[in-house]
């Protein structure tokens, strides 16, 4: 059985799966909103032409 990724228990409760309570959940939640996780990719940005370059 998979523990908790926050606290590390054992999830108590079905419904917060894959954590163990709606505090860690919140806690997760949190993580997602400060910018703790960052999701790979690649940049947004798209690379600038010159109209003078050849």
């Amino acid at each position: 059985m998979a523990t908790c990724p926050i606290c590390r228990r054992l999830p108590a409760d079905a419904k917060y799966k894959p954590f163990c309570s709606k505090r860690c959940a919140d806690v997760d939640l949190q993580r997602w909103f400060a910018g703790s996780y960052v999701a790979p990719g690649g940049s947004d940005e798209t690379p600038s032409r010159d109209e003078d370059e050849g």
